[in-house]
């Protein structure tokens, strides 16, 4: 039985006797023997190669580690060797390793179709198929050390993050679910809330150029409920809350990954060791590959990164662009709800339509990404991952956020006044907020985006692999020969049906696992840059991650082929793009708060004009007149020519209308003292908000040590015992 287990399996098509791709594979598969792999053969359809590497490779790895593995010197037991010391961590698989001409670069010149390990018949996978691959499975607990005896180190540390990260967005979700509550029960309380409820004398501008009428304030009144509902001191607190939460969340993430490789014991593990052990196991002559550095190369790619920014802000002006013309044409529609829900049909189309372009540019960003990763030529597979990790991040955080941030601190606040908007091709006024404010547009953004991310999405990511193995599965082979070093066999060889099975499912590549910590890290970025606009993201995406976790154990069990386990003792270089999302956060939320809600201009007002201040009240609310003071009177007259001015409505003055969400004089619109106490306040809120979580951040950071005191003490017990041992083999006599 022990002659049956295979490393690795490569796919190649029959190719013509003496055709250049025939030969390449002759060569590789003799340089292989030579080396001491054992190679079976299998001719279906396509020709499958059984390898399997020598047991000395795996001795001289152990020895080169200084890490002797007793099991070793059973040499009839090669299938107890750890299975990522089978598979050594390398961008290609061990076979390619010992060999002068890479596996990956032949698979590239269609000399292979595949290569892959086998998902094998054994006790673990089986567990791992029966009781986590599951969807039954959804509440139960991962079974980390069997994910890492199957799938290896790097693979377990991603369920361990994940299940980790969804564990602790239980308690920001509960906090963002206190946060939306405690909303609900101002919803109709506000005072704000009724005085626009109540304004039903007060008239507003005509929200465009052409046949939109005036209108009474009192109409947005449900509107101006629900952003009081989001916009309110709950608010505050609790995006002070998710700064916190984010610092306590990865420090607390430090913790657990020192316990859970400590108990690995590759809290100390080496990579870059790693890596010189294998290239002196494949040429004792060889020379480590240096480190290299080319400004020139550098200052390439950072203006090809720059100018890839250049075009996803671009798209997301294309974007602003569709939304002032979509409003434009629907406020001219024949159909009255159209033309009423102008403003709010045109955000919700645009978020739509900003959802599509983050499918079709996340493809796009992925190949330039590696473009530029092959352009600065990294030293390892490690140092290329990382590159690609950063670039694909930044391209794919513009892709995602740059919309959200033009509807969260410029929407509105660029479009002039009535009587001189800005305008686009001197034709189109730039959209202005909704009437009720800005942060409903932001709220309905993030709401579209992320429901359709996560359901569409996960959709997608189970479907397409599932219907492609179904339809992999039903295509019949005909059966033929296997042949065994040259030798004829029985047709029904006991490899041949697990072979074909592995074939039929779907492609893994060294990038599989990388894609689903970006989405991840992306849905993180989601739950706490813009969080103070929509409390809901934490929730969403705890009962979204429930099911990705179930969801990626699914594919890579039952519907992938196996991956090529990996060494690791951390999640590698996104351990610090999740720290500057944390900072990022930081910096999201103070500006949400100090400019996109009305938190400050409603607190200006209460402490330096409202009537409690003027007339010493404290019997009422404070904040009682704030919607007629922050309204600014304009004069029909001074409409630009090529406005369609409505009818006036009826028993209403012509000569005046207010304009809402503005602070200028009446005589010449310039901006009044208000304004710029306001802006004032903005200010000095962001810089103590960002400051004060920033420090409060820090202390977090430093209060929780990253390594336990348990971890620290059984690495200096095993430096004890190590160091002794040492001693008694110089010293046998004296120790």
């Amino acid at each position: 039985q022990n002659e049956e287990k295979w490393d690795f399996v490569l796919v190649s098509g029959i190719h013509t006797m003496g055709s250049e791709k025939e030969i390449k594979r002759k060569k590789f598969l003799d340089e292989l023997s030579k080396k001491g792999f054992t190679i079976k053969k299998i001719e279906d359809t396509k020709l499958f190669y059984g390898v399997r590497a020598p047991l000395q490779v795996f001795r001289k790895y152990q020895c080169l580690l200084g890490k002797p593995d007793s099991k070793l010197q059973n040499h009839s037991a090669p299938q107890d060797i750890p299975v990522t010391t089978r598979w050594i961590p390398n961008p290609n698989p061990l076979p390619s390793v010992l060999l002068p001409e890479k596996l990956r670069d032949l698979i590239k010149k269609k000399v292979f179709e595949a290569a892959f390990p086998l998902h094998e018949k054994e006790e673990v996978r089986e567990f791992l198929k029966e009781k986590w691959a599951r969807w039954r499975g959804v509440f139960s607990e991962q079974p980390i050390e069997k994910i890492r005896c199957y799938f290896g180190e790097k693979v377990a540390l991603y369920f361990a993050w994940l299940g980790w990260y969804t564990c602790l967005l239980g308690v920001a979700a509960l906090a963002g679910v206190v946060t939306f509550v405690a909303g609900i029960t101002v919803f109709s309380s506000s005072q704000v809330s009724k005085e626009i409820c109540e304004a039903n004398t007060t008239i507003m501008c005509p929200l465009c150029d052409q046949k939109c009428p005036f209108w009474v304030l009192s109409d947005t009144c449900t509107y101006a409920k629900v952003t009081h509902m989001i916009d309110n001191e709950a608010t505050v607190v609790f995006a002070m809350f998710m700064a916190i939460w984010a610092t306590v969340f990865l420090e607390l993430w430090k913790r657990q990954r020192a316990i859970v490789v400590t108990d690995w014991d590759l809290y100390g593990w080496d990579e870059e060791e790693e890596e010189l052990a294998m290239e002196l196991i494949n040429n004792l002559q060889q020379r480590p590959r240096l480190y290299q550095h080319s400004y020139f190369r550098s200052t390439i790619v950072l203006l090809l990164v720059l100018l890839m920014i250049v075009v996803l802000i671009g798209i997301a002006h294309a974007l602003v662009i569709y939304r002032v013309i979509a409003t434009a044409l629907f406020t001219q529609s024949s159909f009255g709800l159209l033309r009423e829900q102008a403003d709010t049909m045109a955000v919700m189309t645009g978020a739509v339509l900003h959802y599509i372009t983050i499918v079709v540019m996340s493809k796009v960003n992925r190949h330039v990404a590696l473009f530029l990763c092959n352009l600065e030529k990294p030293r390892t597979f490690s140092q290329q991952e990382n590159n690609f990790t950063i670039k694909i991040f930044t391209f794919q955080f513009f892709t995602n956020f740059s919309s959200l941030i033009y509807i969260a601190f410029f929407l509105g606040r660029i479009n002039g006044r009535p009587g001189h908007y800005v305008r686009i091709a001197g034709r189109w006024r730039l959209e202005e907020c909704h009437p009720s404010g800005c942060i409903t547009d932001l709220f309905i953004q993030m709401a579209v985006i992320m429901v359709l991310k996560q359901t569409i999405s996960n959709v997608m990511e189970y479907l397409i692999p599932w219907i492609a193995h179904k339809l992999r599965k039903k295509h019949k082979r005909p059966k033929k020969r296997s042949i065994m070093l040259g030798e004829e066999e029985e047709a029904e060889d006991p490899c041949k049906r697990q072979w074909l099975s592995n074939y039929e499912l779907n492609e893994v590549n060294v990038f599989s696992l990388f894609n689903e910590f970006l989405e991840m890290v992306i849905q993180y970025s989601f739950t706490t840059i813009f969080v103070a606009a929509f409390p809901l993201a934490p929730l969403l995406a705890f009962f979204n991650n429930l099911f990705e976790i179930h969801l990626d154990a699914i594919k890579m069990v039952r519907l992938h082929r196996r991956m090529v386990p990996r060494k690791a003792n951390d999640i590698g270089i996104w351990l610090q793009v999740l720290e500057a999302i944390g900072i990022l956060a930081v910096i999201g939320n103070g500006l949400v708060i100090a400019i996109t809600s009305d938190f400050i201009p409603v607190q200006v007002y209460k402490y330096m004009y409202s009537p409690c201040v003027r007339e010493n009240r404290t019997n009422m609310d404070c904040s009682t007149g704030y919607i007629n003071h922050s309204l600014s009177i304009f004069r029909i007259r001074d409409f630009e020519p090529y406005t369609d001015v409505p009818e006036m409505l009826p028993d209403f003055d012509r000569d005046e209308v207010k304009e809402y969400r503005d602070y200028r004089n009446a005589d010449d619109y310039t901006y009044t003292v208000q304004f710029w106490h306001i802006f004032a306040a903005r200010l000095a809120f962001l810089i103590l908000f960002e400051h004060v979580a920033l420090c409060v951040k820090l202390i977090a950071a430093w209060y929780i040590p990253d390594v336990p005191q348990r971890v620290k003490n059984e690495i200096l017990r095993r430096k004890h015992s190590d160091l002794c041992k040492e001693l008694r083999w110089v010293m046998p006599q004296k120790v």
